[in-house]
């Protein structure tokens, strides 16, 4: 899911954007826990993804120090959004787009910058690996820091009926990154999981 950003603070230092590994969860757990209130997932979540996807798996941190910022992103399917708190037994064979699952800060560290760093390094990744969009689903009023980030909300029929579980305000919301305007079908398509980077998106930048 995607947050819109608070208040500048003073930035950390030292700090920079490293792989995900399985030690930093209760920290990632914690920190969404803070940045999406409304929308809770556990520990149990977002190891589940880092096991599906860990090339699509980040987070903000210093050397030897806990992470004050995550990103988890995944392949998934086009048009659609996977219900919070849940277990993925795979990526879908019909994945088509980069699904960027939740960006969020710390307090410390918002405003600061530190979101476009990773959302430049996994757009890059994706479409490196052949990935046409990036996906994601901006709750709590978020969709205008992402339409910064080059993202636009678009409306496929029936995606109202999958997004009420993430509240009233909640949009889906596209990057496309090979410069056409639709995405192709891809059936079939786990494979191309491999070296990607990957997305669904809640963000508390």
């Amino acid at each position: 899911m995607a947050f819109q950003g608070g208040p500048a603070r003073q930035p950390l230092s030292g700090l920079d954007w490293r792989t995900m590994t399985v030690a930093d969860l209760d920290a990632v757990t914690t920190i969404a826990a803070v940045g999406f209130p409304d929308h809770f997932e556990g520990r149990a979540c977002f190891e589940n993804r880092l096991s599906l996807n860990p090339s699509g798996c980040f987070v903000l941190a210093g050397e030897g120090t806990a992470p004050v910022g995550y990103l988890v992103a995944y392949p998934w399917t086009a048009h659609a959004a996977p219900a919070l708190d849940t277990l993925i037994s795979a990526i879908p064979d019909d994945a088509a787009v980069m699904y960027l699952h939740d960006l969020a800060l710390a307090p410390p560290v918002r405003g600061a910058g530190w979101s476009r760093p990773v959302v430049e390094r996994l757009a890059q990744e994706a479409r490196a690996a052949g990935w046409p969009a990036l996906t994601l689903v901006a709750v709590n009023d978020a969709a205008p820091f992402w339409e910064r980030h080059g993202f636009v909300v678009i409306d496929p029929p029936g995606m109202a009926d999958k997004l009420a579980s993430y509240g009233a305000d909640a949009c889906y919301m596209i990057r496309h990154l090979t410069g056409q305007g639709e995405i192709p079908p891809q059936p079939g398509s786990r494979h191309r999981q491999e070296g990607a980077a990957g997305p669904y998106a809640r963000v508390r930048p």
